[in-house]
């Protein structure tokens, strides 16, 4: 499965990186890696990738959610923005240079998109679970991506 989720033409604003976010996720990075468990009432995983672009390393916290044959699924929602996260285009980039850290474990994963029924089977549980991601599919027009992530 390819990573083609296109940008849409409207949502809300992308989250900005700025001081007080970048301490957050520091925190929460932290928090998961060394506790697991749950962050704001989801489960948090830190997702680990390779910049698109630059090739470094990068780490951002993601709520998760378990899914069949023991993978685990992200939503790239940017919050209903109008694009796509930045760590979206880091697994489209190399979705097998992935690693995920979640119950105190680092796990190397494959990261593939969702699409069709396999998509909308998983977006139903997903929404089920925690609503918030239908108030953020109401913001834009995009199709918000669900990503399989699976033990390599």
């Amino acid at each position: 499965m390819t990573f083609d989720a296109p940008k849409g033409t409207r949502g809300g604003r992308q989250p900005r990186a700025n001081p007080m976010m970048n301490l957050f996720n520091n925190l929460a990075i932290r928090r998961v890696r060394n506790k697991g468990g749950k962050l704001m009432g989801s489960d948090v995983l830190v997702l680990n990738t390779v910049g698109a672009k630059s090739g470094a390393p990068r780490s951002n916290p993601v709520a998760w959610f378990a899914w069949e044959g023991g993978s685990w699924l992200v939503v790239a929602s940017a919050g209903g923005a109008v694009g796509n996260p930045a760590w979206y285009y880091n697994l489209a980039a190399h979705p097998d240079q992935v690693s995920i850290d979640v119950n105190r474990e680092n796990i190397p994963v494959v990261a593939s998109q969702l699409s069709g029924t396999d998509r909308e089977k998983a977006w139903e549980a997903i929404t089920t679970t925690a609503s918030q991601f239908t108030q953020y599919e109401s913001k834009t027009d995009r199709l918000i991506p669900v990503i399989r992530l699976t033990r390599r």
